[in-house]
């Protein structure tokens, strides 16, 4: 006994469980820096840097013990969505996902498969990626152009013509801001009808060009959008997202997730999100307000940096980048380094808060890499 004991522990640690499947095995975890940093002026993550609307909070505290026992009720959330977008689009037309990042893990799921192809832009959205390895897939990034990443249209439009199973574009693209017309992306999906072309407006509020009000999703059922209420509304931490599109599309997409995979506390607080749209408006429209401010501010510097669409931007420094970050930490700012990102690789992304708070950030910056008054 002792002596296969001592054998068994002699083994290398890769025999001491069931191997995964090959993909997972070559996967490295998706991971975020999130520890520690919620006393500080947030601007890492393009959240909503103020919080949500007093109704969500008073809505949240209203809840009933006895609901918190029972498992979440979703009767009513797709039609509020629905009557939110005021669109003419049909309740079975809207998936309900825990946070996006979940339908994008749904969809690779319920479409993606070994050997077919993700195709999409580089750089974007880091999720997208593992996304596609965990089924198998090729992935082929085709990359921005220029100094100012134009979105590589025709390179695209070609590339389509190989049927990938899937295109993935990011509208504004996180972290390029680049924005690509709703028409050209209708135009996409139109030549490509094999191909499901998802497009990931979480951004879109910043920018006001989605395609949702000229989609018809009868004559392209290969669309899909997403949608969210953390950048804007306020619910990164409550985690609800959306997917819209063709029904029967919503339908398989929704199949592959869990039956209660949306808590009880993010269908309530989603419910009163949508119905104080006055509160995230005004939001969206400080944030604007302050990114044209923080763009006179570093273009008068003689700053270089990239601000297109969304509510970030890119920036960089003088000195060392990883220095300018943990000094900026140092003085209670978070801002995100771009490090070995394609074309943007020496960058920091600084999400755009209230102008208050990019006053705050403005100051600490221009005394750390001495940018004279």
């Amino acid at each position: 006994m002792t002596a296969d004991r001592n054998a068994h522990d002699r083994l290398s640690p890769e025999l001491l469980f069931p191997s995964p499947r090959p993909e997972v095995e070559s996967l490295h975890a998706y991971s975020a820096p999130l520890e520690g940093r919620r006393q500080m002026l947030r601007l890492d993550f393009n959240e909503n840097t103020i919080g949500p609307s007093p109704k969500v909070v008073e809505a949240l505290r209203a809840i009933p013990a006895d609901h918190i026992a029972i498992y979440p009720e979703y009767d009513g959330l797709k039609e509020a969505v629905v009557a939110n977008l005021g669109l003419p689009l049909q309740p079975d037309q809207v998936g309900l996902f825990n946070g996006v990042d979940a339908a994008i893990h749904a969809i690779f799921h319920a479409y993606g498969d070994r050997g077919e192809t993700l195709l999409t832009t580089t750089p974007t959205f880091g999720y997208y990626t593992p996304c596609a390895q965990m089924q198998g897939m090729a992935i082929e990034a085709i990359p921005y152009e220029g100094e100012g990443f134009a979105f590589p249209l025709e390179r695209i439009r070609n590339a389509l013509q190989g049927a990938p199973r899937l295109l993935l574009i990011c509208n504004p693209n996180n972290p390029t801001g680049t924005r690509l017309a709703p028409e050209r992306i209708l135009e996409l999906a139109a030549a490509a009808p094999q191909t499901l072309v998802v497009v990931d407006e979480l951004y879109e509020a910043f920018t006001g060009d989605s395609l949702l009000p000229l989609a018809d999703f009868s004559a392209l059922p290969n669309l899909l959008v997403l949608r969210s209420l953390a950048k804007t509304a306020g619910l990164a931490g409550l985690r609800i997202g959306f997917t819209i599109g063709h029904a029967a599309v919503v339908d398989r997409i929704s199949r592959v997730t869990g039956p209660y995979d949306i808590n009880s506390f993010a269908v309530t607080a989603a419910f009163a999100a949508l119905n104080d749209q006055a509160y995230v408006d005004d939001y969206v429209a400080e944030v604007i307000q302050a990114r044209a401010w923080m763009a006179e501010q570093l273009r008068a510097a003689g700053v270089r940096h990239h601000l297109e669409g969304g509510n970030y931007l890119l920036i960089w420094p003088q000195g060392d980048p990883a220095a300018v970050d943990q000094a900026l930490r140092e003085a209670g700012i978070l801002v995100r380094a771009m490090t070995g990102k394609p074309l943007i690789d020496g960058s920091l992304r600084v999400s755009i808060g209230t102008l208050e708070q990019m006053q705050r950030f403005w100051a600490a910056y221009r005394r750390i890499e001495a940018i004279p008054a």
